[in-house]
């Protein structure tokens, strides 16, 4: 097990991204992200029982929702959303174990970060914030409703993070599934090459624009304008009332997720402004 691995070559980065790529794929994942969180130590959260000095590689990976599923929500969550969402998650822990047993076996060390694990209760938070991680390794942004938003599928999509010492490249993403790699910021970020619009609107690939349209579903009014005014007291009072009046004993919604079809022209014209 390589405890400390020397600082790698370009090469070698690129053909180990590959081969946990290439794994990832195989297991049926609709997006896959490495990023380098190294020298921000500071960014560890005090949960999690490594350094980011130790593993300061990440992966993101995400798998899409059910669009029927996701449909099927009215004006809150159901049964069967709830259990969608908790398979979901389970997938993605179990997908994660499978891409550690490829890391271990290339030499190296690794941490999946539980899909959905609450550490504090009242807050409603876990180790991590997965989207941060998805938006590092380059699968989105975050938009007005506080979620990770794919250029291809919006909120629709659950991610999880696994950090590693393997070297990966930095801000490499893709949509693996039902897309093209240019026009999914394969870089990540958002500003220059990894920018898009579609011509004939003059809508932004990369960003919310003017789509208003999780605003406009959201049945606590937490979405403002821009995701600073996200209200998440707002959010989370929603949540606790809709997990007691359905009996469902999960702190969801879906309503801003199911809104949320990402900018790609074959979901969004007709949910903008």
């Amino acid at each position: 097990m390589r405890e400390n691995p020397e600082k790698p070559s370009r090469l070698e980065a690129v053909e180990l991204t590959e081969t946990l790529r290439q794994a990832a794929l195989s297991s049926y994942v609709t997006a896959f992200g490495t990023a380098s969180f190294a020298g921000r130590d500071a960014d560890a959260p005090s949960s999690l029982p490594f350094s980011l000095r130790e593993l300061p590689y990440a992966v993101s990976i995400g798998f899409r929702l059910s669009d029927v599923v996701m449909d099927s929500l009215t004006d809150r969550p159901t049964r069967t959303y709830q259990y969608h969402y908790r398979q979901v998650n389970i997938f993605i822990d179990q997908t994660l174990l499978r891409l550690l047993s490829k890391i271990h076996e290339l030499g190296f060390k690794g941490f999946p970060v539980p899909a959905s694990q609450i550490v504090d209760w009242e807050a409603n938070t876990g180790h991590l914030a997965h989207k941060v991680v998805a938006r590092e390794c380059g699968l989105g942004w975050i938009g007005r409703n506080n979620l990770l938003v794919s250029p291809d599928y919006g909120a629709r999509m659950r991610y999880g993070s696994l950090f590693t010492n393997m070297p990966l490249e930095a801000e490499k993403g893709s949509q693996v599934r039902g897309a093209v790699e240019g026009a999914s910021g394969v870089k990540g970020g958002a500003s220059g090459s990894d920018r898009g619009s579609d011509s004939a609107s003059g809508f932004d690939v990369w960003g919310c624009g003017v789509c208003r349209a999780c605003a406009r579903a959201c049945p606590a009014s937490a979405i403002g304008e821009t995701r600073e005014s996200f209200d998440l007291v707002k959010c989370t009072q929603m949540l606790k009332q809709f997990s007691k009046e359905e009996n469902i004993g999960s702190m969801i919604c879906g309503l801003c997720i199911k809104a949320c079809k990402g900018t790609g022209s074959r979901h969004a014209s007709r949910d903008r402004g």
